[in-house]
C-alpha cells in the first residue's frame, strides 16, 4: 500500500481527531524511524516519549513474543505472574507501594483521583492543580488540566478543581482549604512546556498535605521510569509522595497504565469501587518487566543522565549563533528548548531533513530521546537542529 492510499484510508475510515503528518510510518529500531518512502528518521521524541528505551527494543520484543505464546489477556478475577512481578519491581524502585494497572496515563490519574476522595475524610473533595499542566483527555483529567485551550467545547467541567501557578507557594497556601483531598501536580510539567518545579514548591505541598490531611499526588506519566535519570521525578527533590501515577515509557511501546499508592492509602481501594478490564493484562505488563530489566542491565538510568548533560551543553551551545534560541531547560533527558519566536515550521524543517523532534505552547521544542540514545546520534540530531537554524537566519 503506497502512503497516498493509507492516506486515504484514513480519511475514509478514522476520525480525524488528529492533526497528522503525511507520513507513513512502518519501521522503527533504536533512535530510528523508517517510513513508508523509505526515508530514515532519527527520532528524538519517540511516541510523544512512549519509546522510552527506544523503538522495538529486543529485550520487549522476545517478551512479548514468548508471552503472545502462552496467555495475553486474563481478568482480575484471577492471578497472573507478570502483573505481580511488575508491581514488585516497581514498588521496590518507589517508596514501596502498591500498584493498580491499567492502559493509560489519563487512566492512571483518574484512578488517583478516585482514591483521594476515597482515603480522605468526608467533605474533601476538591483538587489542587496547576496552571500549564496536563493530566489527560477523560472528563475528570481534563478539568485537572488547568489550560482553557483543553476545556474548549466540554464546559461545564466538573465541579471541585482548583488552579494556582506553577511554583507559586502564596497561591498554593491560599488555596489549601480544608475541602482540599488532593493536590495533584507534575514535577516536571512536560506538554506544558519542560517548566521544572522547585524542591520548595514541592516540598511545601508535602508539609500542606500532612498539615490538612489531604494526599500528595504526583503524575509521573512522563517523567517516570527513568527518563529524568532516576526511576522517578519526584526522587530528584528530597519528597515522598502518597501516590504516583505512570504510563508512557512503562512498557516499551505497549498501551499500560499504572497508579502507585502507599500501603495505608492503597488500602481504601476495596473490590468494587475502582477497576479496568485490560488493566494489568499479561502482554502489557510482560513487557513492563522486560523494559525495567533492559533499564538496569543497561545502566540507562546513567546514560539518560550523561546523555542529558550532553545534549543540554550541545544545544546551549547554538544559542551564541542562533538568536532564536532563549535557553535550554531541563532534566536528564526531558529537555526543552524555549524559542523566542514559535517553532512549528522549525520542526516540520527538521521532519524534512530526517530528525522528528516535538514543539509545544508554541515556543518551547521538546528534545526527549529514547534513554539508549548515543552521543553520535545527539551530534546528528544537533547538527540538523543547527542547520535548520542557520536556514532560518539567511
Amino acid at each position: 500500500m503506497t502512503t497516498q492510499e493509507t492516506i486515504e484510508l484514513f480519511n475514509k475510515h478514522v476520525i480525524a481527531n488528529y492533526g497528522r503528518l503525511p507520513r507513513v510510518m512502518v519501521k522503527g529500531e533504536g533512535c530510528y524511524l523508517w517510513d513508508a518512502d523509505g526515508n530514515k528518521i532519527l527520532d528524538m521524541f519517540p511516541g510523544w516519549a512512549v519509546s522510552g528505551i527506544g523503538h522495538c527494543h529486543p529485550k520487549v520484543v522476545e517478551a512479548v513474543r514468548r508471552q503472545v505464546g502462552e496467555l495475553i489477556h486474563i481478568d482480575n478475577t484471577f492471578y497472573s505472574e507478570p502483573q505481580g512481578r511488575l508491581a514488585q519491581m516497581l514498588s521496590e524502585r518507589a517508596f514501596g507501594g502498591k500498584c493498580f494497572f491499567c492502559n493509560s496515563g489519563a487512566e492512571a490519574n483518574e484512578g488517583a483521583l478516585k482514591l483521594a476522595r476515597l482515603h480522605t475524610a468526608q467533605g474533601k473533595y476538591k483538587f489542587i492543580t496547576c496552571e500549564g499542566s496536563f493530566h489527560g483527555r477523560t472528563f475528570a483529567t481534563v478539568t485537572a488540566t488547568a489550560q482553557p485551550k483543553y476545556h474548549e467545547g466540554f464546559l461545564p467541567l466538573l465541579p471541585g478543581f482548583v488552579y494556582i501557578p506553577f511554583n507559586d507557594i502564596d497561591a498554593l497556601e491560599s488555596a489549601f482549604t480544608d475541602e482540599v483531598a488532593a493536590v495533584l501536580v507534575e514535577p516536571i510539567q512536560g506538554e506544558g512546556g519542560i517548566n521544572v518545579a522547585t524542591p520548595e514548591f514541592l516540598q511545601s505541598i508535602r508539609r500542606l498535605c500532612d498539615e490538612k490531611g489531604a494526599l500528595m499526588i504526583l503524575d509521573e506519566v512522563q517523567t517516570g521510569v527513568g527518563r529524568t535519570g532516576k526511576w522517578f521525578g519526584y526522587q530528584h527533590f528530597d519528597i515522598e509522595p502518597d501516590i504516583i501515577t505512570m504510563a508512557k515509557a512503562l512498557a516499551g511501546g505497549v498501551a499500560i497504565g499504572a497508579m502507585m499508592a502507599t500501603e495505608e492509602v492503597a488500602a481504601s481501594l476495596v473490590p468494587g469501587k475502582h477497576a479496568s478490564t485490560f488493566g494489568g493484562n499479561c502482554l502489557a505488563c510482560a513487557a513492563g518487566v522486560a523494559t525495567v530489566e533492559a533499564i538496569e542491565e543497561e545502566n540507562l538510568l546513567q546514560n539518560a543522565v550523561e546523555m542529558g548533560q550532553y545534549a543540554q551543553d550541545k544545544l546551549r551551545s547554538l544559542k551564541e549563533k542562533h538568536s532564536v534560541i532563549d535557553h535550554v531547560r531541563g532534566v536528564g533527558l526531558m529537555i526543552g528548548i524555549q524559542l523566542t519566536r514559535p517553532g512549528a515550521e522549525i520542526v516540520s524543517k527538521c521532519l524534512d531533513k530526517g530528525l522528528r523532534i516535538n514543539c509545544t505552547h508554541d515556543t518551547v521544542i521538546r528534545f526527549m530521546p529514547p534513554m539508549i540514545v548515543t552521543a553520535e546520534q545527539i551530534d546528528e540530531a544537533v547538527d540538523i537542529f543547527d542547520g535548520v537554524l542557520s536556514e532560518g537566519r539567511s
